[in-house]
């Protein structure tokens, strides 16, 4: 059976949607890095995870709008627009591009590239 990379990376970000951190964990190699042009360096997968954990409690709802995505057997490249709505009603969006390396079927290596906000009041 044929892996489609690009199916698997859209799955992530559903999970990520849901705020079913222990599925994306799922996804993930034992040793699996994100990066993320914040500053902060490389991270691990469950450190980046436990950072997440308070968009549960801060967000409404979160959606990914995947806009391009090229893949190959083991990589994916995607552009995407994050949509933020809050308790209030407010909304945001994040312009990102977003790359997924693949060690057989589990995630290794997130990296995002995020460039864009805007704030939109309730």
């Amino acid at each position: 059976m044929r892996k489609n990379t690009g199916e698997m990376a859209t799955r992530c970000l559903r999970h990520l949607e849901s705020y079913d951190f222990d599925e994306v964990r799922a996804m993930c190699t034992e040793t699996a890095t994100v990066w993320h042009n914040d500053g902060k360096g490389d991270q691990t997968i469950d450190e980046k995870l436990e950072q997440l954990k308070p968009l549960a409690d801060m967000v409404g709802s979160l959606r990914f709008d995947i806009t391009r995505q090229f893949h190959s057997a083991n990589e994916v490249l995607q552009q995407h627009v994050l949509r933020l709505t809050m308790p209030d009603g407010s909304r945001s969006e994040v312009h990102a591009a977003m790359y997924f390396r693949f060690d057989g079927y589990l995630i290794d290596r997130m990296e995002e590239y995020a460039y864009a906000y805007e704030v939109r009041p309730a």
